[in-house]
This record gives structure tokens, sequence and C-alpha cells, in this order.
């Protein structure tokens, strides 16, 4: 069984789908410490004169050594108005009806933790695109994996747990970070995934890449999505 795990990401772009699609099952690794400013709670579309803009869900505050698990929105702000706003200017795109229904329906759920509108907003977006890979959330699971004594060891000690996992699909900017030796002894056979990232049409002429799949959806079609997350090759 080929195994994927990342960090929970905010609508992330297409590579995290590609590696979502090409695994038997994904998990989401929340029992990490939060670091700040990363992909987790926001991601990068167009913006409206050019080059590209954040859009967040704001945090309520927590501690330094918090633990993604545990990091909480702050539904204070009306972050959902926010963000439809900040997108309201592809509603020239030829998907946008389409793509925010998809997102008014996310919106329209109430989430506490980050981890949570992550993993459906996820799902959402597998479901539109026709791909049934399954999604845990690593605190839900219940397994019992040996202490982690290297951060490379997180991704093994989970494959270890799971008796059908033998391979460990990961990006590629990865790959100097794993000791390739201890997984290889413990039979996990690792793969790296690097996407060939297909330029498309967006509304100006320079391309911006590696936005939020939010922006891919607004501009491509299901099939030519698909057809982009299917391009990619594998390393060892």
């Amino acid at each position: 069984m080929r195994l994927g795990i990342m960090q929970p990401y905010f609508f992330p772009y297409i590579g995290y789908f590609s590696l979502i699609k090409h695994v038997d099952q994904f998990i989401l690794l929340d029992d990490v410490q939060f670091i700040r400013h990363g992909w987790i709670e926001r991601n990068r579309i167009l913006k409206q004169n050019g080059g590209w803009q954040y859009i967040s869900v704001p945090l309520k505050k927590h501690k330094q050594k918090d633990l993604i698990k545990d990091i909480e929105i702050n539904n204070d702000i009306d972050w959902r108005n926010k963000i439809i706003a900040q997108l309201s200017h592809y509603k020239r795109a030829p998907h946008y009806k389409q793509v925010m229904d998809l997102l008014e329906n996310i919106f329209g759920q109430e989430f506490i933790t980050i981890t949570e509108i992550n993993k459906v907003s996820l799902q959402e977006v597998l479901h539109y695109l026709g791909i049934d890979t399954p999604i845990k959330i690593f605190r839900d699971m219940g397994l019992k994996i040996d202490d982690v004594q290297a951060a490379d060891e997180w991704a093994l000690n989970i494959c270890k747990a799971i008796p059908e996992v033998n391979e460990y699909w990961n990006p590629p900017g990865g790959k100097s970070f794993f000791d390739m030796t201890k997984y290889k002894d413990n039979g996990i056979d690792i793969k790296f995934q690097e996407v060939e990232f297909l330029d498309y049409k967006q509304k100006e002429n320079v391309f911006e890449r590696g936005l939020s799949i939010i922006d891919v959806m607004m501009f491509n079609d299901v099939e030519r999505i698909n057809a982009m997350l299917d391009r990619y090759k594998l390393y060892e």
C-alpha cells in the first residue's frame, strides 16, 4: 500500500493534490509543532491588478510550541466573507460559479480547529475532482507508534504502524531530509514525486505558478486538472 503523509494545508497547490491522488491512503499529520506563516492557515491566489496575494484563516493566540491539532480558528473575525471578497475578481474565469459554490458549501460549515477546515476542504475538492483517496487525521487514528528520535522518523514510524504499507510517497523537496537506510531496513520504499507544473491561461499574460488549487479550478475543468495531476515523475 502506498501512503502519503503531509501536514494539513489550506487549499494547497496542485502538487499536494497529485500526491493524494496517487497514494492509497493519505494522513494529515497534526501531532507536530505548528509553524507560523507556512501553508497551514493560508495560501496564494491571483491579485486583481497582477501578482498574487494571500487568503488566510485567522487563528486564536497560541503558544510557540503548540501542536497543529490544538490550533483554533478565530471565528470572531469574518474571515469567510473576506476570502469570498478577495476571490470576486475571478468572476470572469470560466469555472467561477462552480468553484464559488464549492467554497460557499465549505464556508457554510462550522469549524473550531484549523485541521478540521483543512480536512473538509481537501475532501470537498477531491470529491469535485472525482478522487476517492481516503484522508485521515493522525490524532484520530489511535496509532501506537515508536518514539520519534529524529524528524524523518515521523513518517517511518507511522508506516511501520500500518502493516499494509510498503511504500511511502513524499514531495521531492524532502529528499535530502530522509535517511533512506532507515526506511529500507524496515521494508519501506520511499518514492519522491515530482509534479510537472503545466501553465494554463490565467487573467494576465504573465503566469503565476504554484498558486492555490482554487486558482487552478477557476481556469481549468475537471478533466484538465486531472491531466495535470497525472503529470509527474518518481525518484528513489
